[in-house]
């Protein structure tokens, strides 16, 4: 709560410096906000890759049984329906495009070359060579290989060489994960020149505009797979939704003000045994495993975010478009690292692997906070909801 109260004052500091209209003001912010997206870029990729190959190593040691077999197909099943949800919202809603003022001239110099065919997009997400993903930035080449690697390492038999491998995976990630912590910490200052950007280059209501729409996508989507699809997901299966609401309320909350569903989980575990009644060996099989894999909300932002900043860089967005993107984000948010941001700074490596404007994520980040609180609430009840639903079938199948 400290820290959200701390990012909406930098929010309000940096919307008044931008009002000034100071000159060498501007400049500075700009200068801060340029290093803040180039640090979330050094350490956005090895991230999420470690994330990724963690993730699958593990799932070999902890089986893949009907309990997994479960949890992953209404994983899957959620977070596709959060993006479709954002996808259909996007159509609707058509958040207009940026003043091109209001994004660098380096990013405009980037912009999406949308005479490329997706075929050969995806072609290009091969890799042919090990090396070359890492030099180029190439984010989803990056995740194919890091799914490979994962899934791999988990089908390797039991001995020295795979725990060492697996340990100095975990040891590099926890050293990345030190280092975000560190960004964070160091936020606030970020905050203030992204929201001075943004103030300073609003230009007659028209970024208020399509900020706004955007923002009524991301929120809205929120809004209807929480209390919309959820709950008819745990209608299907027999569920009583505001039952289990009910119980869940502690985790749902505490969610929303930590923005960490990892954070999070021993008080999603502990309600879920005690106050649900879900049984332990499934609450402490399948709410780990949510946690990491299980991103209603974070898909649905990957895709609202990437189509609104392809779209600032001169992409056309089709119904082809919508959909490769939805399947990119619904496979991304699968692996999302499972740090504070995550979402956004897989988003924003994501646009930087295609060339997009990724000012606008800086555009974007003053009132990323608000997001991620929404998110990360809809997150836990997602997980809570696939809990729940195992729970229900393998009881069923046992009694």
């Amino acid at each position: 709560m400290k820290k959200t109260l701390i990012w909406i004052g930098a929010l309000v500091v940096g919307a008044i410096l931008g009002l000034l209209g100071i000159a060498w003001l501007d400049e500075a912010m700009n200068f801060v906000a340029t290093i803040y997206t180039r640090l979330f870029q050094l350490l956005a990729v090895p991230t999420i890759v470690l994330a990724v190959i963690t993730t699958f190593a593990t799932f070999g040691s902890k089986g893949s049984g009907k309990i997994f077999g479960r949890t992953l197909s209404y994983t899957l099943l959620t977070t596709f329906a959060a993006a479709a949800v954002g996808a259909v919202l996007y159509v609707i809603i058509a958040p207009g495009n940026l003043p091109l003022e209001t994004i660098n001239d380096a990013s405009q110099a980037s912009a999406i070359n949308s005479q490329t065919s997706y075929v050969d997009h995806l072609i290009s997400i091969i890799p042919n060579n090990i090396i070359k993903p890492f030099l180029e930035g190439n984010v989803l080449s990056l995740l194919l290989l890091a799914f490979a690697i994962g899934i791999g390492l988990s089908k390797l038999p039991e001995s020295d060489n795979k725990v060492v491998i697996t340990k100095g995976l975990l040891g590099l990630q926890d050293l990345l994960f030190l280092l975000i912590r560190w960004l964070i910490w160091t936020l606030p200052l970020g905050i203030v020149a992204f929201s001075a950007q943004l103030s300073a280059q609003v230009n007659a209501g028209v970024v208020a505009d399509s900020i706004g729409k955007y923002v009524l996508v991301v929120l809205g989507g929120n809004v209807i797979q929480f209390f919309v699809v959820l709950p008819l997901f745990l209608l299907i299966r027999g569920l009583n939704p505001v039952r289990i609401l009910s119980k869940m309320m502690p985790a749902v909350l505490m969610a929303l003000f930590t923005k960490s569903s990892a954070a999070t989980l021993p008080v999603t575990m502990d309600t879920a045994e005690n106050r649900l009644g879900i049984k332990k060996y499934i609450a402490r099989f399948v709410l780990p495993i949510c946690t990491t894999i299980n991103m209603n909300g974070c898909a649905a932002f990957i895709l609202v975010t990437s189509l609104f900043v392809m779209q600032q860089g001169g992409e056309t967005i089709t119904l082809d478009t919508i959909a490769l993107w939805t399947l990119i984000s619904v496979i991304s948010a699968v692996g999302n690292a499972g740090v504070p941001m995550g979402c956004y700074f897989l988003t924003l490596s994501l646009m930087s692997g295609i060339g997009a404007p990724v000012a606008v994520l800086g555009i974007i980040l003053p009132i990323y906070t608000i997001i991620d609180m929404v998110e990360t609430a809809e997150n836990v009840w997602s997980d809570s909801c696939v809990a729940a639903a195992v729970d229900h079938d393998i009881s069923g199948q046992n009694e």
